[in-house]
């Protein structure tokens, strides 16, 4: 880091927050600060909703998702479209017509006031993790890179986006996301060609995708049922069609941002945006991370990208073996170049399985590295992230990138970081606000009492959220947990909002018990997947949350039904 990168990372960052908070203060009414005054545009709405999903979870663990395991990824994106399509049809028009605030006040109405307060508090529990999340990701990886200490980093973060998000409400989140996504499209297109641009002379764009497709990371479609691959066709078009459909339909976070709209009309054009744009975004990320995987294999990388590990392993006394796992991999890099160059001009199947050989050597002796990292951790009582998918990214970053373009790329990340984290404050204060506190505790205040204690509730999340950041641990893959997250709970809320659209004769107490029956359910299910005692890819959890809750419904309904007629005297 020069000084260039650290003007450039600061000019970005405080200039996001100021204008953010300068452009969008003085929200008087419950409608300006938590529908932003309904001023929002199509294109407004579309990149907000962008921008609140990509967070810089997206932006450190995508890449490396692609660098270890290829594009297949990119099948978790393809019930996106569909859900985008069933949301314009069916969820925007009943938000619109009924003017609400939040997606849980059509549950008081179609059920009761407590089946609402239950779906709000299982949207918070759930939201409420995944923000601290947000801010933890960017902080660790940062933090072990560049040597920064963690909790300032968890603080930094959470208390610029506090500030604005504090002050403007959705507006502010709505303005500041667009900034932010100009600088993460900016960000990720210059670190695409500048990729292209360190390869060998004689390797085009082409060669470098023959490259990555001999070692098979361009497969992108399966069409298997294989629930040991949890990314498949089947699981994306179907598990992740109800995920999006939840996420985009139910979720506070999201909903918001469209509830923000002018007229339905610019609301729909806005997820008809997003819906066409979001699987080319995260197409084009893989790629990222396909031709840094490209780059690497004609620059010799670490054994383990994460440089706390690497510290780890190497002062323990298992620093010999690893340092012998360090020479194999040298040795594998140089015979790996002289096949390269033969593949590059003279292309062969023979040369294709060498190379691919070479690559599987690379990847067994990364496998042993992770193993001593696991030896020396327990022996020194210490937990390290021994998978290094989330810093290959990163590592590349600050290692390769010209200065200058090192600044803009953290500030990408830190971007993301903010304009997700944003949103999940905004929407967990304005359910908090309007949900809970105004419908069940103080429900006859003025106007300007509610806007104070929205903003003061988003202040409270944002200091829980920096707290669930300086607690939390790196897992196996940043931007999988935050969706495990997501699927114990959204299969369950999108059952609950289907029933009250599409099933009039359901009644509020069935809804209500089988609501907490199916989240015990889907807990229990997600355990026993962990303790691999089932077979349950976390995809799969959002289509049988919402088939239980639908089904569980109906049987208690049913069970219920002839005890009305008992009790009415017509049995």
């Amino acid at each position: 880091m020069e000084l260039i990168d650290w003007l450039i990372l600061s000019f970005t960052l405080i200039g996001i927050v100021v204008y953010g908070t300068l452009k969008t203060r003085g929200s008087k009414s419950v409608k300006d600060y938590v529908r932003g005054g309904n001023q929002a545009k199509w294109w407004t709405i579309g990149l907000s909703v962008m921008a609140t999903q990509a967070s810089a979870i997206t932006f450190l663990s995508t890449p490396g998702q692609a660098f270890h395991d290829g594009l297949g990824f990119v099948q978790f994106y393809f019930g996106v479209p569909i859900a985008m399509v069933i949301i314009c049809m069916v969820f925007i028009p009943i938000y619109h017509k009924l003017k609400v605030y939040t997606a849980y006040e059509i549950l008081e109405g179609r059920f009761d006031v407590k089946t609402r307060s239950l779906t709000a508090t299982f949207f918070l529990m759930q939201r409420g993790i995944a923000a601290g999340i947000t801010i933890y990701a960017p902080a660790i990886i940062l933090s072990a890179v560049l040597g920064w200490n963690l909790n300032i980093l968890n603080i930094i973060i959470g208390l610029l986006v506090i500030i604005y998000t504090v002050s403007g409400g959705t507006r502010a989140v709505s303005v500041t996301q667009k900034q932010q996504m100009a600088v993460i499209f900016t960000g990720m297109f210059i670190a695409f060609f500048a990729i292209l641009h360190f390869l060998p002379e004689d390797i085009t764009f082409q060669k470098a995708m023959d490259i990555a497709a001999a070692n098979g990371k361009i497969n992108i479609l399966d069409y298997s049922f294989d629930l040991d691959n949890r990314y498949t066709m089947w699981s994306g078009l179907i598990g992740g069609t109800f995920l999006a459909l939840s996420y985009f339909g139910a979720d506070q976070s999201q909903v918001q941002r469209y509830l923000s709209g002018r007229s339905m009309k610019e609301m729909q054009m806005g997820m008809i945006f997003n819906g066409l744009m979001k699987v080319p975004m995260q197409f084009f990320i893989l790629l990222v991370g396909i031709m840094v995987f490209v780059f690497y294999q004609f620059n010799l990388s670490p054994l383990n990208f994460n440089p706390s590990a690497d510290k780890v392993v190497k002062e323990s006394i298992y620093a010999e073996e690893y340092l012998d796992l360090e020479k194999e991999q040298i040795a594998i890099f140089q015979q790996r170049q002289e096949t390269l160059t033969e593949y590059a001009t003279s292309p062969s199947n023979s040369l294709k399985e060498e190379l691919v050989t070479l690559n599987l050597k690379e990847r067994q002796a990364r496998d042993n590295a992770k193993n001593l990292i696991d030896k020396a951790a327990k022996d020194k009582l210490l937990d390290v992230e021994t998978n290094d998918k989330d810093y290959v990214f990163i590592h590349f970053i600050l290692n390769n990138m010209p200065r200058g373009i090192i600044g803009l790329l953290l500030a990408v990340i830190l971007s993301a970081a903010m304009s997700s984290t944003a949103s999940e404050l905004n929407a967990l204060a304005s359910t908090t606000a309007l949900d809970i506190y105004r419908r069940n505790y103080v429900p006859n205040q003025t106007q300007q009492h509610y806007v104070r204690m929205t903003k003061w509730f988003t202040f409270g999340w944002g200091i829980l959220a920096i707290i669930v950041a300086c607690v939390a641990y790196l897992a196996e893959n940043l931007i999988e947990l935050v969706n495990i997250i997501g699927s114990v709970f959204y299969g369950n809320i999108l059952g609950i909002f289907l029933l009250a659209f599409f099933f009039k004769k359901i009644k509020a107490n069935p809804v209500f018990v089988s609501a907490i029956i199916t989240q015990i359910m889907l807990f229990t299910l997600f355990i026993l997947e962990q303790y691999e005692i089932i077979k349950l890819p976390y995809l799969w959890l959002n289509f049988v949350g919402c088939v239980i809750v639908i089904v569980l419904a109906h049987v208690l309904q049913a069970i219920k039904k002839p005890d009305n007629l008992k009790s009415s005297g017509l049995e």
